[in-house]
């Protein structure tokens, strides 16, 4: 690199440098931003950003500055993926050039000549980037549209120049289908333009390996070091010329119907068809696979007007975050249910690998977290399996080791063998069946699955799919209707004959370098002090997975960086734990708790029981997040727990500092006045601000926001 720098630069990256003095983070972080911004302003790559550069800098956007260039955006649990913007850390044409390259040469490197003849193949869901505000919209903006279409083509050139055949699809398409052409094509390896579940501002790349499955430790510090250390050379092919010489290959439509006869396998009884379905694909891409795999399997249902078609800006979702764990974002869906009379809503994240769910009951519309999704689909299986005389203690089931314990008992009660401790994440799950496979006994996998949603079967594929659950979820949801039974009535059927099992993901969201290095200090502090309680709670035990053996890689070390604690029970409960880890792929510790009752006895009243069990919960959740918090030198309060969830700490904390300020708005006179204030404090939130904060004004003050200040009609 030419480390000679121009004058304009050295007065920038003065002025910057001066400026990072404010921000309180770690030295290391501001000095690896500064010679990534040298780097940004001054290499002939990088000079379609600078005017969007230098207009940040002389803005004072110190922390937009320091995020975007602290680092390069990292590989997590399942690829790349972050908010779209200018920098290393942040998703570009750049970073997704460079991890084209770096997988080239790692191909290469592995595979040889099979790499070129064998290929890649290449999928994409709806993002593109439309947010303004962030940078200068008045100044050429590169970021500005780009498409995940886009990104996937340029991959593929890239991928071509090193020639290496692509197979691209020519339309969006979920994550499972790619994983499946991945093997039905013979190829090795897989990419899929997305950021999954994420709001419309983030995209990424996930990478799977010739299995479909996502790439293990080492293999995957193996393609990251190529990628940051590698060939820095860029090497890149006319998209026309790479299809005119076969280099690029557009996935055909009979390869597309072979991946949904694969899908359609995992139905285990065809007279169970009476359910009334409506599905939504979240503005994404499982209109392609889970809408037509149960259509052809003749369930009655319909897509959702709204949100079935794809839309980067997921614009029927509240707060525009596409993602079926989030209980808000089937708001918009309840009235076309009701409409067409529907006895469930499933719905999928924008690249198609995860499940929502909600069913009809007597009091309402009722949604089911990712574990009782998965357990739901367990027991279905299992009993229609026994059933038909198809089970066997060869038979396995997998999960991961914050998936619901309830699954163990399953694997007890029905005598099947059960793969139970396995780190966080699907491509865990897909390293067992790939033994499975190897050992020739694949045909004694059941179902696999994980917390989040994500569920495997039939063998078909060695990532998540939203049409495994879709499936078995549809025919049990008829099954029961054939009985006039609910599915809400047949899971506490689950809890007082298995035991009732209470799982919760929480989460502490801690955004750019400054948060990374928070997340560092809560698992030092954990792993150092070994505490013995947390409040009230007594520890019993801690297993930290970094102990036992050797690290394969730092990527092996940070999955490993998993702390598990189980605290003494009552009379009645049967296990209580937590679960804290960084979250690979988005910044935030992740908090997962599991409160297990025995078997609910017949007389008992189930529902008093669990509410018993919600208040436990509900304290130990308090009890967990705020001694977490402490230890980063944050006193959060107890109105904090009835903001949305999901917003930054940073932004939770804020609100409490504004909110005299949104309470003085009430002597404004003119109520036009008003409403422009407060849009101006709360901008900060980002899309539908009141929602995510109304629960906890008016525990405060006894009315919500619009009421309080007389802007009802606003």
């Amino acid at each position: 690199m030419d480390t000679k720098i121009d004058s304009d630069t050295t007065e920038l990256l003065a002025k910057t440098a001066m400026g990072f003095q404010t921000l309180s983070v770690g030295a290391e972080y501001k000095e690896a931003a500064l010679i990534n911004i040298q780097k940004w302003l001054d290499l002939p790559p990088y000079q379609e950003y600078k005017e969007q550069i230098v207009d940040i800098i002389k803005k004072d956007k110190w922390d937009l500055l320091l995020d975007s260039f602290y680092q390069v955006i990292p590989f997590g649990t399942g690829g790349r993926r972050g908010l779209v913007g200018i920098g290393p850390n942040r998703i570009n044409t750049d970073t997704i050039e460079s991890s084209a390259e770096g997988h080239s040469q790692y191909l290469l490197n592995k595979f040889g000549q099979e790499a070129k003849t064998r290929g890649v193949v290449i999928s994409y869901d709806v993002r593109q980037y439309l947010k303004k505000g962030v940078y200068n919209d008045d100044l050429p903006n590169p970021i500005m549209g780009m498409s995940c279409k886009e990104l996937a083509i340029k991959a593929a050139c890239i991928y071509s120049a090193n020639g290496i055949k692509v197979y691209l699809f020519s339309d969006f398409t979920t994550t499972p289908e790619m994983s499946f052409m991945v093997r039905e094509l013979h190829a090795v390896a897989g990419d899929m333009i997305s950021a999954s579940h994420n709001p419309p501002e983030f995209n990424g790349k996930k990478v799977v390996d010739e299995t479909g499955g996502q790439l293990l430790p080492p293999l995957d510090e193996e393609l990251v070091d190529m990628v940051i250390h590698g060939e820095k050379e860029i090497k890149y092919m006319d998209f026309d010329k790479a299809v005119e010489q076969k280099l690029i290959i557009y996935v055909s439509e009979e390869q597309h119907q072979k991946y949904l006869t694969a899908c359609k396998t995992v139905s285990i009884n065809s007279t169970f068809r009476s359910a009334k379905i409506l599905f939504s694909p979240f503005h994404g891409t499982a209109f392609s696979s889970v809408y037509p795999v149960l259509s052809q399997l003749d369930f009655d249902i319909v897509m959702d007007k709204a949100s079935g078609k794809p839309d980067p800006k997921f614009s029927s979702i509240i707060f525009n975050i596409p993602n079926p764990e989030v209980e808000e974002a089937y708001i918009n869906l309840i009235k076309p249910a009701e409409e067409v009379n529907a006895d469930i809503i499933i719905t999928a994240d924008p690249d198609g690998d995860r499940i929502g769910l909600m069913s009809k009951e007597k009091t309402g519309w009722h949604f089911y977290n990712g574990n009782e999704i998965f357990i739901l689909a367990v027991i279905y299986l299992l009993e229609e399996f026994q059933r038909q005389g198809k089970l066997s203690p060869q038979k396995v089931l997998i999960k991961t080791l914050v998936t619901s314990n309830l699954i163990e008992i399953f694997a007890k009660e029905f005598n099947v063998k059960i793969i139970s401790d396995l780190l966080v994440g699907i491509k865990y799950v897909a390293k067992e069946i790939n033994k499975l496979e190897k050992s020739g006994h694949i045909d004694d996998f059941l179902i696999g699955g994980e917390e989040s949603n994500g569920m495997t079967a039939g063998g078909y594929v060695y990532d998540k799919d939203t049409c495994v659950p879709a499936i078995l979820i549809s025919e049990l949801a008829s099954r029961e209707k054939d009985k006039s039974r609910t599915l809400l009535e047949y899971l506490h059927d689950i809890d007082r004959k298995y035991g009732y099992f209470r799982n919760y993901l929480t989460e502490i969201r801690l955004l750019g370098a400054d948060g990374m290095s928070k997340m560092a200090i809560i698992q030092a502090y954990l792993r150092e002090q070994k505490p013995k309680t947390m409040g009230d709670f007594e520890i019993t035990s801690i297993k930290d997975y970094w102990q036992g053996k050797p690290f394969l890689s730092n990527t092996d070390k940070f999955s490993r960086n998993v702390l598990v604690f189980n605290f003494k029970t009552g009379d009645k409960t049967c296990n209580m734990t937590v679960t804290i880890r960084p979250s690979g792929t988005e910044p935030k510790t992740k908090i997962y708790l599991e409160i297990g009752r025995f078997p609910i006895a017949e007389d008992a009243d189930l529902e008093a029981e669990i509410a018993e069990v919600e208040r436990l919960k509900e304290k130990l959740e308090k009890t967990v997040i705020k001694y977490l918090c402490k230890i980063i030198g944050i006193d959060f309060p107890d109105r904090g727990f009835l903001l949305f969830w999901q917003l930054p700490i940073t932004d939770k904390m804020h609100y409490f500092e504004i909110e005299p300020e949104i309470v003085s708005l009430a002597q404004e006179m003119e109520p036009v006045i008003r409403q422009e204030k407060l849009d101006k404090l709360l901008k900060f939130l980002g899309s539908d601000p009141i929602a995510k904060v109304d629960r906890a004004f008016k525990a405060e003050y006894q009315k919500g926001i619009r009421e309080f200040l007389q802007l009802t009609n606003f």
